[in-house]
């Protein structure tokens, strides 16, 4: 009966072991997981290779940071600036780039700044700063955030001597969308959160196609020469799917409303 028992509850402890074998930890973008694509992707992988992919959603700053405690496997972010300096730690093996889109400028339908039209992104924070109507920025030192600060240099312009326009609230993308269209206010978001965001009523893509604003998303394995317990074997299994011509029909294929949302161009 004990060994009865005994043999039961390894069987167990084995039948456990196996199934944590086949998963692993992803930091990816709160862009990334607000388009929907994940929804998409998630159910496909665990079908094609059997890998259970738990996801943490954060900001792409948060994301390095768990990248680099180790506490998770690979991150997928947006922020080439500080995935260099990622690698350039150490803490990822390599980077591999996977799909793109590009930032937009959201904001009223009246669009009392008149950045309809403007001629590229750095004449739209122009008269963004001249009208100083209310302005949402993430705030959360994410990709898009980052984005953000760097056109604002672009502009020449320093947010931390902005007055009262300017609302830094520490959010996601999807929160921070929420926000500006609760104020009436003007956002830079991605195009693929914009297209799945629910709460578009009084609020209107205004301005998209200055090139500055592409926007190249990453995998990232984390290196196992600086945290030998992250799972670089599955890391690299799920790199190789997210390179492959079902990742790229799945990518692509993704619309809302007949718009696509990403653009595959891994090699």
């Amino acid at each position: 009966m004990i060994r009865s028992a005994f043999l039961a509850a390894a069987t167990v402890v084995f039948t456990l072991s196996a199934a944590l074998a086949d998963d692993m930890k992803l930091a990816v973008t709160t862009s990334f997981h607000n388009s929907g694509l994940s929804d998409i992707l998630l159910p496909a992988i665990q079908e094609d290779l059997g890998l259970e992919v738990q996801l943490l959603v954060v900001g792409t700053g948060q994301a390095i940071k768990l990248g680099e405690a180790g506490d998770v496997d690979a991150i997928l972010v947006h922020s080439r600036k500080a995935e260099d300096a990622f690698l350039d730690g150490g803490f990822g093996t390599h980077r591999r780039e996977i799909m793109y889109n590009d930032f937009v400028f959201i904001g009223p339908e009246s669009d009392p700044a008149r950045i309809l039209g403007s001629g590229n992104a750095v004449e739209v924070l122009k008269a963004l700063e001249v009208a100083k109507m209310p302005f949402v920025s993430r705030g959360d030192e994410s990709g898009t955030h980052k984005k953000e600060l760097a056109l604002w240099g672009d502009a020449e312009f320093d947010p931390s001597a902005f007055g009262d326009w300017y609302n830094s609230v520490g959010a996601g993308m999807g929160a921070a969308l929420n926000t500006a269209s609760g104020m009436g206010a003007y956002i830079l978001a991605d195009r693929a959160s914009w297209l799945n965001f629910g709460n578009k009523d009084g609020m209107e893509l205004l301005y998209a196609g200055d090139p500055v604003l592409f926007n190249q998303y990453a995998y990232l394995p984390v290196s196992p020469e600086k945290h030998d317990h992250v799972k670089d074997d599955l890391a690299l299994k799920l790199e190789g799917w997210l390179v492959s011509a079902r990742a790229k029909e799945l990518i692509d294929d993704y619309k809302i409303n007949g718009e696509t949302l990403f653009t595959f161009n891994a090699k």
